[in-house]
């Protein structure tokens, strides 16, 4: 009899706690919609993933700072070709990623060149 007591002591207990909590989950969302929180945080994590720094760029294309454009291009093209030959698209996109973020600067050196 005792038992029987527990055990629905524990059953209910259970459920009352897991009911608060779904509703204390529910009410975190809300507020968290309701100040911008949420949104903040989907845009950082959106730009922190496409954003690559230079050196990591230069580091997974293999080129230094001095390196020309063909130079940069034509690692680009093997690192590629090479990945897209061992079906890892990861890689491939890392190698892609890299390409844009040199593109970017080169274009940025470039227009700061013909500025001075």
């Amino acid at each position: 009899m005792a038992a029987k007591i527990l055990a629905n002591l524990i059953v209910m207990g259970s459920g009352i706690l897991a009911r608060a909590f779904v509703q204390g989950y529910r009410q975190a969302l809300a507020n968290a919609s309701k100040s911008g929180v949420a949104q903040e945080t989907v845009q950082n994590i959106r730009r922190a993933s496409k954003i690559m720094a230079e050196p990591e760029a230069r580091q997974i294309l293999g080129v230094t700072e001095h390196s020309t454009w063909e130079e940069i291009l034509q690692k680009y093209d093997n690192l590629f070709e090479k990945n897209a030959q061992n079906g890892s698209f990861y890689l491939q996109s890392k190698v892609h990623r890299a390409k844009e973020c040199l593109e970017a600067a080169y274009q940025k050196k470039g227009q700061d060149a013909t500025n001075a």
